[in-house]
This record gives structure tokens, C-alpha cells and sequence, in this order.
């Protein structure tokens, strides 16, 4: 009996010897190993905490944008000075982007990663603006924004070392 080749079945007798089956031969071939469990669970963890500090962005950019008032600086003693609505807005459309890429980053697409990467540190720098407003958060933020980009890096990082 021989296989659609015109070869001998493994195991079956080819001219002096049994026929056997070339290593690799069938079995299933990767482009690169699976994550480890610890990397998965990081990139899930920065996609939550994405959607996260994107409602959190999103809520903060309407409260200021509906409410001029509603923030306040604490010391007028900074070397910068920002115009309170129009961050708001700006806060607003940020906080936006950055939950859309937290979901798309979940469901596992490559380029969500970037752009999460890129986002987060928009948002850092916005959280950093929002010093004189509310520092403690504002610190929370830049520490939850550090987070992500370094568990989106790093999952990458780890599939190529592996290769």
C-alpha cells in the first residue's frame, strides 16, 4: 500500500529496509511561540487599565468642558499656564482614543499595541499638565500610564527574544 505520493506507507517495506517518515515531516510549524501566561496578563492588565484612564479622560474632559469652574488650580506658582476648556476638550477626545485602543488591544490586534503605546504617553504628558489641578491623581495616572507602555513593550520583547 503507498500514499498519494507513490510512497510506501510508514512502516511498510521499501526495497531492503521499512519506510520512515521524514523528521518534521506533518507536524505543525509556528511562526513564533505562544506568550508566556505572565505576558498575556500584562497586556490584558494595560488594556483594562486603558479603558480605565480612558473613561477616566474622557469623564474629566466633560466635566471640565460642561463646568468652567469645576477645577481649579491649587498654586498659581507654576511655569506654565493653561487654558482650563480647551484642555478639557483636548482631554475630552483623548480619553476617547485611548478606551477604543484598550478594547481593540483585548482582542489581541498587533497595532493596538503601538498605538496604546503612543496614546499612553499622551496621556501622561496630559496628566502632567493636570498637576496643578490634582496632583495626587495626576501622579496616579503618569504611574498607571508608565505601566501600560511598559507591558505593551514588553510582550513584544519577549516574542522576539525566543525566536
Amino acid at each position: 500500500m503507498s500514499n498519494t505520493r507513490g510512497q510506501p506507507a510508514v512502516g511498510q517495506e521499501y526495497g531492503a529496509g521499512t519506510y520512515q517518515q521524514p523528521v518534521g515531516y506533518g507536524e505543525p510549524r509556528y511562526a513564533e511561540p505562544a506568550p508566556s501566561g505572565g505576558a498575556v496578563a500584562g497586556t490584558v492588565l494595560a488594556g483594562v487599565l486603558m479603558m480605565l484612564g480612558g473613561a477616566w479622560d474622557f469623564l474629566a474632559g466633560l466635566a471640565v468642558s460642561i463646568r468652567h469652574g469645576f477645577f481649579a488650580p491649587v498654586s498659581n506658582t507654576y511655569a506654565y499656564h493653561w487654558d482650563v476648556q480647551s484642555w478639557g476638550w483636548t482631554q475630552l477626545a483623548i480619553g476617547a482614543v485611548i478606551f477604543a485602543a484598550g478594547v481593540c488591544v483585548l482582542l489581541g490586534m498587533t497595532w493596538a499595541r503601538v498605538v496604546g503605546v503612543i496614546l499612553a504617553s499622551f496621556s501622561a504628558i496630559a496628566a502632567f499638565m493636570f498637576l496643578p489641578y490634582y496632583p495626587i491623581w495626576a501622579i496616579i495616572i503618569i504611574a498607571i500610564d508608565v505601566y501600560i507602555i511598559w507591558a505593551l513593550v514588553s510582550v513584544g520583547r519577549r516574542r522576539r527574544a525566543r525566536t
